[in-house]
């Protein structure tokens, strides 16, 4: 048996007793070399590697090497030996990545003002072992559902800090995760577990649709410690793990409270914590239990692909106890066994489609390369996403524009457009063309508005029409077409 199994085993109730312990108690392995474990290794020769002045920033060396991580066994000046260098590299990933400002209404530029001193202030901290995380902002994103989706905002120092762990736990915990998970990580992306969805759908008939209620929200904080405490190994590391789960939570209303259980969504750290908890309560779990399951996992968006019916109802039922188990719960409206209907698949069945990474996967009347016409189960842009794009594209400054020339349109939308005709033209081409169509009609109403000669709206839009056959590059789904 495995290391992975013997987790699995020992997460299989998910239910701790009264001391906090399962009933069958997790071994760690002893060894602290990160080498063999496709992680960082410790080097012993920091000194050869970075020439740092007492208060001052790193100055890489000639030498290459790894910067020593871990506790210092030989206590020189901290607990904890934690690279100056490694804190500048999280800086400008974060810095990379943006982001607004958190709790303490500091942004990255703000943050900037005074580089030097708030690096050295973090890198002191961490090292020191007494850095404490700031309460996470919670902001309520409305959802198109009528609902809310609830993020968590680190202020840009926390961003930091767990940027630092980040990258010295990723290499380890990616080297154990399975091929079928493809949120947040390293060379993997929502186009891989579309197109493997794709291919598996027109191979087997029926799909478990899943959907996880309040994910991120109800993680357990002990089960995800034991599994933490399985790969990493470095104290500190740990240390700050923990304080990061229980920060607390500062609303918009003033008020702050503890946290007991989840992990923010909006958190550096918190993709990779969530995939390594999913990777256990489900990845691990479901390949041992259902030899030759099929599934893909995009976070806590999964779907199964089964032979049949039967197959699929049981799959749901063990899941559900499963899950349950695990402190979960498969939300009981967007879970549902869905028959992918199309191609050799021709039977009746009341659900026939299923959305998947703002796809959606549904029976569709298209022509072949061979030029027949039939009913096949393909994906395209779903519904919810054309709707969200028309809703962002009505909202854009279009009466300031009146005021403004055509290029000035072109700058502000182009990497807007670019983006969603890159993402939704993976299939279904031609049908996200026709969603960003909206914005031509747009355009249309702006010329009117800006242009008096153009009386009605047909004018406005054989203008837009003769500017889009002379100059197709002007916008990119012009181009496309």
């Amino acid at each position: 048996m495995n290391s992975e199994q013997a987790l699995v085993r020992n997460m299989r109730t998910c239910r701790p007793d009264v001391k906090g312990e399962t009933d069958v108690e997790l071994t760690h392995r002893k060894s602290t070399d990160a080498g063999h474990r496709g992680g960082p290794s410790c080097s012993s020769e920091e000194a050869s590697v970075m020439e740092v002045e007492q208060r001052g920033w790193p100055v890489q060396s000639k030498g290459g090497g790894q910067p020593r991580c871990g506790r210092s066994h030989n206590q020189k000046t901290k607990p904890f030996q934690i690279s100056k260098q490694l804190v500048l590299e999280a800086y400008q990933r974060v810095k990379a990545n943006k982001g607004c400002a958190g709790v303490d209404a500091q942004s990255l530029q703000d943050f900037e003002v005074n580089l030097k001193d708030n690096l050295y202030k973090l890198w002191n901290r961490l090292s020191s072992g007494s850095y404490y995380p700031p309460s996470v902002l919670r902001v309520e994103i409305p959802k198109s559902d009528g609902g809310v989706r609830p993020l968590g905002i680190p202020t840009v120092t926390d961003r930091i800090a767990q940027m630092v762990v980040k990258l010295q736990i990723e290499p380890e915990l990616e080297s154990h995760f399975h091929p079928s998970s493809y949120g947040y990580r390293p060379d993997k992306s929502a186009h891989q577990a579309l197109q493997a969805a794709k291919e598996r759908c027109f191979k087997r008939a029926w799909v478990l649709d899943m959907d996880i209620k309040g994910f991120f929200d109800a993680i357990d904080h002990d089960l995800l410690m034991r599994a933490v405490k399985r790969h990493v190994k470095e104290p500190w590391q740990i240390l700050y793990i923990q304080r990061w789960l229980t920060a607390p939570v500062y609303y918009q209303d003033g008020s702050t409270k503890s946290r007991q259980k989840g992990t923010p969504q909006g958190g550096v750290i918190s993709p990779l914590l969530a995939n390594l908890f999913l990777h256990y309560v489900f990845d691990v779990w479901v390949e041992q239990r259902w030899r030759g399951i099929q599934f893909e996992r995009y976070a806590d968006d999964i779907v199964c692909h089964c032979s049949s019916e039967r197959e699929a109802q049981r799959l749901k039922q063990l899941l559900e106890t499963r899950f349950s188990q695990c402190g979960l719960q498969l939300h009981p409206e967007k879970t549902k066994i869905v028959y992918c209907k199309g191609g050799y698949h021709k039977g009746d069945y009341e659900h026939v489609a299923f959305d998947f990474l703002g796809y959606s996967f549904r029976p569709r009347w298209i022509k072949t390369r061979q030029g027949k016409q039939g009913l096949h189960f393909v994906a395209a842009i779903s519904q919810k996403s054309a709707k969200r794009i028309r809703h962002e594209i009505n909202g854009w400054p279009w009466k300031y524009w009146r005021q403004k020339e055509l290029k000035e349109i072109r700058s502000y939308s182009n990497n807007r457009l670019r983006g969603w005709l890159k993402y939704y033209g993976l299939f279904g081409g031609s049908i996200i063309r026709n969603v960003l169509f909206h914005f031509d009609k747009r355009l249309s109403r702006w010329a009117k508005g800006k242009y008096k000669q153009l009386k009605t709206l047909m004018q406005a839009a054989r203008r837009i029409n003769r500017l889009k056959r002379e100059s197709p590059n002007w916008f990119p789904h012009w181009g496309a077409a």
